[in-house]
């Protein structure tokens, strides 16, 4: 049972209220079901709104941020936990180490960068912790489609594309994490070895 998910989301609002209420109704819907948060620890754009709302009604929200950003001033002062790290590969291994899965929002190269890692982490097997993408007014659509494209161009096998779960409501999206089966990584790492891929 998924207890704890880590959300990758932009430090933006956006540019469209649609993205801002997202993050509310999303922080809204992992409070009734008793789910904590791990996310960037910052206090600003929907990360700001996706902490604010669940400690606003009890939630629990647990924060990674690196020191160099908490010196810039946007770490949140009133986590349930905040973990103060050296830098963003850190970050990005003690979010995986406290979460049971992975939701990504809107956002830009941090939160792609977060979402491509636990992807390839999973695929190695480093990792078997379903990664979702909650793809809200299309926001993901071109992704998505870079994605397949890699698939159809066979640099990307079928199940490892698998991996990444989709849709833009999120009771659906969780209930995808919650049936996910890990890909196992040593046998098509050994196929690739011996030419057979």
């Amino acid at each position: 049972m998924i207890k704890t998910i880590c959300v990758f989301c932009g430090s933006s609002m956006g540019g469209n209220p649609i993205y801002a209420d997202m993050a509310r109704n999303l922080a809204k819907f992992f409070l009734k079901k008793k789910i904590s948060l791990v996310y960037g620890g910052a206090n600003v754009g929907l990360m700001g709104i996706l902490a604010d709302t669940m400690l606003g009604e009890g939630g629990t929200v647990i924060g990674v941020m690196p020191k160099s950003l908490v010196e810039r001033e946007v770490a949140h002062d009133n986590l349930t936990r905040m973990h103060i790290v050296g830098g963003m590969q850190e970050r990005k291994a003690l979010m995986a180490d406290l979460s049971d899965a992975f939701i990504s929002l809107p956002g830009a190269y941090g939160t792609l960068d977060e979402l491509f890692e636990v992807l390839t982490w999973n695929q190695l097997g480093i990792i078997n912790k379903p990664v979702g993408l909650l793809n809200i007014n299309g926001f993901y659509d071109s992704l998505i489609g870079i994605i397949d494209h890699a698939v159809t161009e066979k640099f990307l096998r079928p199940e490892h594309r698998n991996i990444l779960l989709m849709d833009d409501d999120f009771e659906r999206l969780l209930e995808k994490l919650e049936m996910y089966q890990p890909v196992t990584a040593e046998k098509w790492v050994e196929r690739l070895k011996q030419g057979k891929i």
